[in-house]
């Protein structure tokens, strides 16, 4: 259990940034559940969505970098999750898969060329002896717009995506899934972009370094 709990070069909650931001917000949370709770809507709020700006370097992947701004994805977000519950002892991984969105948005998926969201980003957090996932990604009033009811988290079950829309059409679904990490898996993030998004990166793949990537606004 001691991976899940110590800061990494991505899961940075040594910094003072994600000290704060983790200590702001469980203020009033008494037990692990309610601390957990609190900075999953924390993250899954307080970031809007977009992911149309991505900083995929070591750098920019960093918990302590989102908090530099008031935008991620869904692997940063995961990220943060993960590194603000380590801050307060709860034991934490990441979790990806690559999942179908049925209702991405037209300009998405023009760039993408595919509806497939590739490296999904949950985080895990062992709570009362055992691993639930939790899934910041989308921010409330993202959910709105989509039409899709805000995903809840209450510590006990896994939260990992809205599978049906307010008006009964499929949303997500998994298709594949990497497994669990405890820390960023970077260079097989990057293959994985490169293996599916190639005509996005083939000009600036480096599984080594890796590469900013601006798909719009």
């Amino acid at each position: 259990m001691k991976n899940y709990l110590k800061t990494t070069a991505f899961l940075d909650f040594d910094n003072a940034l994600v000290q704060d931001f983790a200590a702001k917000h469980i203020q009033d949370a008494q037990t692990d559940i309610e601390k957990a709770k609190a900075l999953y809507l924390a993250v899954r709020d307080g970031f809007q969505y977009n992911p149309y700006h991505l900083n995929l370097t070591r750098e920019g992947l960093k918990a302590s970098n989102l908090l530099e701004r008031n935008y991620g994805y869904c692997v940063e977000k995961a990220i943060l999750l993960a590194a603000t519950a380590r801050a307060v002892g709860i034991p934490s991984r990441l979790f990806f898969g690559n999942v179908c969105n049925h209702i991405a948005t037209e300009k998405l998926e023009a760039v993408l060329q595919t509806n497939l969201l590739v490296f999904h980003g949950s985080t895990e957090l062992y709570l009362n002896g055992k691993w639930v996932k939790a899934t910041p990604a989308f921010n409330k009033s993202l959910c709105i717009k989509l039409n899709v009811e805000p995903l809840e988290f209450d510590g006990t079950a896994d939260s990992l995506f809205q599978q049906y829309n307010k008006e009964g059409n499929r949303f997500m679904e998994y298709l594949e899934e990497y497994g669990s990490f405890d820390d960023m898996p970077f260079e097989l993030y990057l293959s994985e972009l490169h293996k599916h998004y190639g005509h996005l990166v083939d000009e600036k793949i480096d599984l080594k370094e890796g590469f900013v990537l601006q798909l719009g606004s």
